[in-house]
């Protein structure tokens, strides 16, 4: 039985792997000459990589056509305190020995004995490397010899080495490091290559080196040049490093290429924008809008997606709501999306028989780069300004990362001068922000399209806050809502020096913008102020006369308007108020001169 990848290979290659189950290896040896010339003629015909996992008896267990990875191995927990029993040997087509980033994943994920690479070329088996467990600071990791020739490597000592790891393992309170290093690879600029960093910081993925080379036209094939890809393959070995993020959009080919090329799982920014989305989102409407995002970016790749990104079966770029669909046929992904987008436009229409209930109460929504600080802001004035008979409904989360929230929440706070209004926290925008997570987050973005007055809060200790300000104008004029009326909120002030603060707001001249610190609460009351002056004055002021038979309109009057005075008369209560078109129609027989 031949596993992995046999489609396209004749039956009389298949059935020369089939005899390597009858080969019996020395069990002291990593592999002997009969399965070396077998594997090695194979892989010079179908330019495939073939792959044997040998127990410690020396029965050969699984032949594939395919990497290390496609051989199914018993997955051991590092608690039971030793390795698998198994050493898989394959081939490497390409003529280079060198174990791939993901060989040695490989390894220390399956616990194998050994793993050995052979590289093969037209003339047969070159050189191989062999790789193994061992431990460093309790952390179990991977350990390559150099390339050996194919007799050396018969020679090598296999069973002590394997008993040495094993001794060492049952010696130490080992742990395996699961985490996900990632090489972040760019052709514009370091501060976009520095937002990357803080995007993976957001999904637990250290970066451990930036790459940027900067190119007036992308190579179709790589992205970048040829030799730059050989770097960062370098690069990955040496920073041990199990992820490649680029920057910018790649197509389904070049995720293929590079990840043959270089042997670990590739990923673009607009994948990792939706890592982000996908863990964040709480509400289903969030996670509805994630997965439909997730759909329509995969659809168009499924025919090309590396296959790396398909087999790890975990980590950055495979989790999610749309993880599952990811495999799955065109049609079905299709259909999907049918019954997202028909769930989408119910949830719609109950936002907008939200919006219809609190129509005449002003609109004012929080927009801005991501982590510029809207969360904060909004908590702030929440807690400073919220209803009384409001019991605080909690504050949204808010953390120094990027998209800490992805949720739109609506909240009601008191001005001083009594008027209500509702205060939206939205998501965070950014450069590069995906077409289609726009597409899908326009349910919610419609807050934004139908408020009264939008605060644009800009965070001003950034270095990057002018390029920042204008990624949020853009997406502001995607959604026609650039001519909203907008108050420019210059948050941050905290952290930057008067001088800088002075140039900055140089940059706005000619802007209506408040300077503030949320976190500080500087300069709160001044915004709010401004916030009265421009918003637009939708209430009556009218006066009553109530019976005192009638009082419990004295109640629905406290209740729904903001009484201005209450005097108890000889004939009932009076009241001044200011009213909404609805409380204006409720009490409308109760005022004086009517």
């Amino acid at each position: 039985m031949i596993n992995g990848n046999t489609e396209g290979i004749r039956d009389v290659i298949l059935d020369r792997l089939n005899k390597i189950y009858n080969v019996k290896v020395p069990k002291d040896e990593v592999f002997n000459l009969e399965i070396v010339d077998i594997i090695s003629e194979v892989t010079s015909e179908i330019e495939r990589e073939v792959s044997v996992a040998i127990d410690r008896k020396g029965n050969v267990i699984d032949v594939s056509i395919g990497d290390s990875t496609t051989v199914e191995v018993p997955i051991i927990d590092i608690k039971e305190k030793r390795l698998s029993g198994v050493r898989v040997i394959h081939t490497h087509p390409n003529g280079n020995s060198r174990l791939s980033a993901l060989d040695l994943s490989a390894l220390t994920r399956l616990k194998l004995d050994c793993i050995a690479a052979i590289g093969v070329d037209e003339a047969g088996p070159i050189d191989t490397t062999l790789g193994f467990c061992n431990v460093e600071k309790d952390i179990l990791v991977a350990e390559t010899t150099g390339k050996l020739t194919i007799e050396n490597a018969i020679s090598y000592d296999l069973m002590g080495r394997i008993k040495y790891i094993e001794e060492t393992i049952k010696s130490n309170e080992v742990v395996e490091d699961n985490s996900e290093r990632a090489i972040l690879v760019g052709v514009e600029s370091e501060e976009s290559l520095d937002e990357l960093k803080e995007l993976a910081k957001a999904c637990n993925v250290t970066a451990v080196e930036q790459v940027l080379q900067k190119r007036n036209k992308i190579d179709s094939a790589f992205y970048v040049g040829r030799g730059k890809v050989e770097e960062i393959a370098l690069l990955t070995q040496a920073k041990k490093a199990n992820v490649i993020i680029f920057d910018d959009e790649l197509t389904a080919s070049q995720v293929r290429n590079l990840e043959d090329f270089i042997g670990v799982k590739v990923i673009d920014r607009t994948t990792l924008i939706l890592e982000i989305f996908a863990k964040r989102a709480k509400s289903k409407e969030g996670k509805i809008q994630v997965e439909l995002a997730q759909l329509k970016y995969r659809l168009p790749r499924l025919s090309g997606l590396g296959t790396v990104l398909s087999r790890t079966g975990g980590g950055i770029g495979t989790r999610g709501p749309g993880e599952k669909k990811l495999e799955t046929d065109r049609r079905h992904i299709r259909e999907r999306i049918y019954d997202l987008v028909k769930e989408l436009e119910k949830i719609k229409k109950i936002r907008e028989t939200q919006r219809d209930n609190r129509n005449e109460i002003p609109k004012v929504s929080l927009v801005g780069y991501t982590n510029a600080g809207k969360s904060t802001l909004r908590n702030v004035l929440y807690n400073m300004y919220s209803p009384k008979e409001d019991a605080l409904k909690g504050n949204v989360f808010e953390a120094d990362m990027l998209f800490a929230t992805l949720d739109t929440t609506t909240r009601a706070i008191v001005l001083p001068d009594n008027r209500t209004i509702t205060l939206t926290d939205t998501v965070g925008f950014i450069k590069k922000l995906p077409h289609d997570l726009v597409e899908a987050f326009k349910s919610t973005l419609e807050e934004v399209i139908y408020s009264d007055l939008l605060l644009h809060v800009v965070d001003v200790s950034s270095d990057n806050y002018k390029e920042q300000t204008e990624a949020v104008n853009e997406v502001l004029r995607e959604l026609k809502a650039i001519d909203k009326p907008t108050i420019l909120v210059l948050n941050k002030i905290d952290k930057v020096s008067d001088e800088e603060l002075l140039n900055i707001k140089d940059n706005f001249k000619g802007m209506q913008y408040i300077e503030i610190s949320a976190k500080q609460g500087i300069n709160l009351e001044k915004l709010i102020e401004e916030i009265i002056n421009r918003l637009p004055y939708k209430l009556k002021k009218e006066e009553y006369l109530i019976p005192y038979a009638d009082s419990a309109i004295a109640a629905y009057l406290h209740r729904n308007a903001n009484v201005n005075v209450e005097e108890y008369r000889e004939q009932g209560i009076y009241i001044h108020a200011e009213v909404d078109k609805q409380v204006y129609n409720v009490c409308k027989r109760y005022m004086i001169g009517e």
